[in-house]
Parts: C-alpha cells; sequence; structure tokens
C-alpha cells in the first residue's frame, strides 16, 4: 500500500477526521428552551456569579485545545499553521478515542512567543485544559513557561513532556532486564530541541545520572560560551571532563544513548563504542539515527525507536491522554514533574515482564489511560 496516497483520499473522502456531536437531541421546543433560549440566561447568570461551578454546567471537565504554530510538525518543520491543521485534527481524535476527552484544533497565525501567549490566554477561559504541540524550540519554553504562570489550568507541551514520559518508562524497564541501575548509568541525549530538552531534565529529576548533551555544536557544557539559559542547565546535569566537544567521545563508554535529532548520524562504531550491554533509544522519525537491526549487530542490549514497524515504539500517545484525563477528572491546576516521573512509573508498571522486545506497552492497551489518570493527582 501507498500510504501517503491511501492518507490523501482517506483525507479528503472525510473532510476532515473529527466533527462536533451533541450530548442530547434538539427535538422539542422543551429542549430548545432549555439548552438555548431562553433556559441558558439562568445558567449563564448563575455561573456570572459562580464562576468556580463552571466545570459543572459547561463542557470545561472534558475539553481540552490542542495548540500549534505549524513551526516545527513532526519530521516536516516550519510548514505553517495550514500544513499543521491535520496533524492537529489527528491529535484530537487520540484524545477523544483513547480518553474520551472533546479536543479541539486551534493552529495559530502567530510565531512570536508574545503572540502565542496572548492568543491561547484569551481562548484559555474556553477549555479545560491546554495542549501546546509542535511549536520550535526555544520559543516553545518561554511560551509553556509564561503560560503556566499565567493560567490556572493543566498544560502542557506534548512534544517534550509526552516524550520524556514515555522514554523513562521505558528506561525504567530496559534498566531492569540490563541490570542497570539508573542513577548509576552514563547516558548521553542527542538533541537539544523540545524533546532532547525534557527528556534530559525529567531523566535528572528521576534518578539524576550523568547526562551528557549533544546539540548541533557538539557537546553542551559550561566552557562553551554560546550557551542559553536551558542549555546552561543541560550542562549542569554533566560531571564528566571532556577534552573535545565531539561527540564520539561523549558516546564511548556510555551506558545509555538516545536520539531526538537526525536520521543516521550514529554508527555501529559508535555503538560499539558503548558500556556492555548498552541501551539505544533512536528516536529520529521517520528514519532513526541507527536502525534497530544495526544497533543490535554493533552489540545494543535494547532498542527503541519512534516507528510503528519495529518493537519498542516511543509514541506520545502512550503519555498524553491519560495525563489529561486525570488533570480534568481530578481538578490539577499545573501538570508538575512528580506528576510526569507518576505517569511514567504506572506506564512502565504496565509490563508486568519486560523483554528486549517489550519495555513499553502497545499504545492500543486500553489499561494506559486509567492506570496514568489515576496517579495524576
Amino acid at each position: 500500500m501507498d500510504i501517503n496516497k491511501h492518507s490523501l483520499e482517506a483525507h479528503k473522502k472525510l473532510r476532515g477526521k473529527i466533527s462536533v456531536k451533541l450530548k442530547d437531541q434538539l427535538d422539542s421546543k422543551l429542549k430548545l428552551s432549555t439548552y438555548y433560549t431562553p433556559g441558558v440566561a439562568a445558567v449563564s447568570t448563575y455561573l456570572s456569579d459562580y464562576p468556580n461551578e463552571a466545570r459543572n454546567y459547561t463542557w470545561l471537565n472534558n475539553s481540552v485545545a490542542v495548540v500549534s504554530d505549524g513551526s516545527a510538525v513532526l519530521g516536516l518543520g516550519n510548514i505553517g499553521p495550514i500544513g499543521a491543521l491535520p496533524v492537529m485534527e489527528g491529535k484530537c481524535m487520540l484524545f477523544k478515542e483513547f480518553a474520551g476527552i472533546d479536543a479541539i484544533p486551534i493552529v495559530l497565525n502567530v510565531h512570536s512567543a508574545d503572540e502565542i501567549v496572548d492568543a491561547v490566554t484569551a481562548i484559555a477561559p474556553s477549555f479545560g485544559g491546554i495542549n501546546l504541540e509542535d511549536i520550535a524550540a526555544p520559543i516553545c519554553f518561554e511560551v509553556e513557561q509564561r503560560l503556566k504562570q499565567a493560567l490556572a489550568i493543566p498544560l502542557m507541551h506534548d512534544d517534550q513532556h509526552g516524550t520524556a514520559v514515555v522514554v523513562l518508562a521505558g528506561l525504567i524497564n530496559a534498566s531492569k532486564i540490563t541490570g542497570k541501575k539508573l542513577g548509576d548509568c552514563s547516558v548521553v541525549v542527542i538533541g537539544a530541541g523540545a524533546a532532547g530538552v525534557a527528556v534530559s531534565k525529567l531523566l535528572h529529576e528521576y534518578a539524576e545520572p550523568n547526562i551528557t548533551v549533544i546539540d548541533s555544536k557538539g557537546i553542551i557544557s559550561n566552557d562553551r560560551d554560546d550557551l542559553s539559559s536551558v542549555k546552561h542547565e543541560l550542562a549542569s546535569y554533566n560531571s564528566k571532563k571532556y577534552k573535545t566537544h565531539e561527540f564520539s567521545e561523549a558516546i564511548a563508554g556510555a551506558d545509555i544513548l538516545i536520539g531526538v535529532s537526525k536520521p543516521g548520524i550514529v554508527s555501529q562504531a559508535d555503538i560499539k563504542s558503548m558500556a556492555k550491554n548498552p541501551i539505544v533509544f533512536a528516536m529520529a522519525n521517520p528514519v532513526p539515527e541507527i536502525m534497530p537491526d544495526e544497533a543490535y549487530a554493533a552489540g545494543a542490549a535494547i532498542v527503541a525507536t519512534g516507528r510503528s514497524d519495529f518493537p519498542n515504539q516511543v509514541n506520545n500517545v502512550l503519555a498524553f491522554p491519560g495525563i489529561f484525563r486525570g488533570a480534568l477528572d481530578n481538578q490539577v491546576k499545573h501538570i508538575t514533574e512528580k506528576h510526569k516521573v507518576a505517569a511514567a512509573e504506572a506506564l512502565a508498571a504496565l509490563v508486568k515482564h519486560p523483554t528486549k522486545d517489550k519495555i513499553i506497552p502497545s499504545v492500543f492497551d486500553r489499561e494506559i489511560v486509567p492506570a496514568i489518570s489515576a496517579v495524576i493527582t
């Protein structure tokens, strides 16, 4: 099957993947009077006086805005808001299918931090939660931080934190199989964009291993004079001293390699230089940093990718539906690092007997959302 041709035909046939469904039928004058005029005036007046009751009278208890400016879409890059819209619709499908959440795609034709923050703040009263999506680094970090301070509803940049939760869950189980203790491991993260930063931060929060992060200029260390405040924080996670900034020096002897960067940049020689039984998460899409068969042939003990045609798919859908389900149900105002760690542990625990080909559950495992939502309190 030509999946690209099939996808184009399917989308055109449906004219979009989502729609609005009524919870009751407007099949009588009484219902029309109840849900619209004049009855709705009583509800509006009540909520004007008691705004904290809005969750009980409107869809705020079960609604999420999926917001993007189209600046960092999948593996497509900056394709703009219209190009991003099918992806946001797809995200909304996942919210509804896996967690029963009514999600609405919001694509913004603005791209500065100020403009995005202003736009999301302005529409926030219409939603119970905000899922930021496909906003490029470094703007995404500022946008998320400012919105978390401005809003009292659950908000998460899924490219950062959804990825980080699933990676941590996979590493928890991978470490059980290999006998490695995460806190004692040497970790190399290739890529200092949204996902790389969040993965590094959550790993540090969970176990404080030695983490070396690689960006386009090499090893991020405090002896460089071009670091942002975010990268200075990443540099503080590494206690090793390197003679150069070369990737090859960092990966030599490492226990864990996490790639959130570019296709094909890791060689078999790199894997062979790692510690015994290395763990490799090569998550560039659609082509990973190194293909699983090549990594295994070079001595990798466990390999994960972002692809569905290999075992151990690291996919954000394993995390965000359950996190938002729990946040909405439990009236959580802010999603914290503790919530993310708890979600990762709950996800990992669903794999009762981890193997090298199963360190995280299938995306179709219906136990995932209840397990994660239960710990988001």
